[in-house]
């Protein structure tokens, strides 16, 4: 091993702006895949899965069974944070990343073959709920390692942009799993109970194929490459993201909250309480998360921009009030029942809390150093997730025990909000320093290992 005088700094690497967009693009194919096979499961739990797997007298209760599966891929992403965080800070990025999107295109696919309650009963819950486990694991371990990778070849002035584009899959994932949903939705209803639900499901395998060749063609991390060469990767990543960065894991995991539990309850909650308590057409409901998707995207790119020039975390506050701020009219545009305005509360809920979530990644990476940065990005983000999971059953249940109205979304949607205001105004405290990121990563863990506050 290196001592420490002799090791040249970590973050010591030119990268040339093709190669640092040609990763990008990896890890934004790779991820738009990750996301439109989860994604794809929230739409059908609300639309399919609570009438054809979780078979039940009560419509709130078929419902709510299709929803703690839905619950269940985000309690098992902290698993899938684990092993995939250790092998990426030991094995190397690329290699995880591989495994990841290969393990969800391939469960995702299945789930389109699976019978229905109708045809092997109970069975189907059950064996429908272990693929959603097995998504989720996979999906544990598929952001963390995108946005590490993304960032590590990313010049640091133009982190936020490079940042940002893993995180475009996540509205690339909803464009491509409502549009295929809102496409075979105006089949008869016999034919789309049947079979037209599995179609978006199996288009997964030809996705798969798409995702693997352009992953492959990407690099592993020269920073993660270093490590390597001087002996410096960490022997337990996770245990000393847990032990010595606790305060980091947690700080990010309140940063995230927003972008992800928010976002279901925008998305998969309003979905099934337009359809289920308003009454109003899946397909404009589908048609709303549509919309909002496409705007998604140029609030996730401008986020990124912003992000060099005010700080991650700057945005990720005023993300956090805005959205506070638009949690009732959200919901009051929503119960009017118009088209126009159902689409424009979806669209504006969306855009708000979709800002902290276009700079968590350079917000996360400035949190831990090289060693140990794919293990906690990853907890971090699926802390964040665990629970988020759980937010449109929780929506449900607060819905139902408050007589059917929205107004106990609105204020679980604030408290989300509020939570990650505070994990923005708290970060800068914790982050690296700039010149710490940009000239060593590793003079944020010296030789004993502690990372600095």
């Amino acid at each position: 091993m290196t001592t420490p005088d002799s090791r040249r700094p970590i973050g010591a690497v030119t990268v040339t702006d093709a190669e640092a967009r040609k990763v990008a693009f990896g890890a934004f194919v790779g991820t738009a895949l990750e996301w439109y096979d989860f994604f794809l499961y929230g739409t059908a739990a609300s639309l399919v899965f609570n009438r054809l797997f979780f078979t039940s007298g009560s419509a709130a209760v078929a419902t709510l069974g299709a929803f703690a599966s839905f619950a269940v891929g985000f309690a098992a992403r902290p698993f899938g944070a684990i092993l995939f965080g250790h092998l990426g800070d030991r094995i190397g990025r690329r290699r995880c990343l591989l495994i990841t999107v290969t393990m969800i295109g391939l469960v995702t696919g299945v789930i389109g073959l699976l019978p229905g309650f109708a045809t092997i009963g109970v069975a189907a819950p059950v064996l429908l709920t272990l693929l959603r486990l097995l998504q989720g694991i996979a999906v544990g371990g598929e952001w963390g390692g995108a946005v590490t990778l993304a960032v590590e070849h990313a010049p640091i002035e133009r982190r936020g942009r490079y940042a940002a584009m893993p995180q475009i899959g996540s509205p690339i994932g909803t464009l491509l799993s409502s549009g295929a949903f809102l496409a075979v939705s105006t089949l008869p209803p016999a034919s789309f109970d049947s079979w037209g639900w599995r179609l978006p499901f199996l288009a997964a395998f030809p996705l798969l194929y798409i995702a693997l060749w352009l992953r492959r063609r990407v690099g592993e991390s020269p920073l993660f490459e270093q490590l390597l060469e001087e002996d410096e990767v960490a022997s337990s990543p996770v245990r000393d993201v847990v032990v010595r960065t606790f305060p980091q894991l947690l700080v990010g995991a309140c940063a995230c909250f927003l972008g992800v539990g928010g976002f279901y309850l925008a998305t998969t909650f309003v979905i099934s309480y337009g359809t289920g308590t308003l009454h109003l057409p899946r397909s404009l409901m589908l048609t709303s998360t549509l919309v909002a998707a496409a705007v998604e995207i140029g609030v996730l790119v401008a986020g990124g921009r912003l992000a060099e020039k005010f700080g991650p975390a700057r945005i990720t506050v005023l993300g956090g009030l805005i959205s506070a701020v638009v949690a009732f009219p959200m919901f009051w545009l929503i119960d009017t029942r118009a088209a126009g305005l159902v689409v424009l509360g979806v669209t504006i809920g969306v855009a708000c809390l979709s800002m902290p979530y276009a700079v968590s990644g350079p917000l996360l990476a400035d949190l831990f150093p090289a060693r140990l940065r794919y293990s906690g990005i990853a907890l971090s983000s699926n802390t964040a997730g665990i629970v988020s999971g759980f937010v449109p059953l929780l929506a449900t249940a607060l819905q139902v025990a408050s007589g059917g109205g929205s107004w106990s979304a609105a204020l679980l949607l604030i408290v989300i909000a509020l939570i990650t205001t505070l994990g923005g105004l708290l970060a800068p405290r914790l982050s690296l320093s700039q010149d710490e990121v940009s000239v060593t990563d590793r003079a944020a863990t010296p030789a004993d290992g502690h990372a600095h506050g």
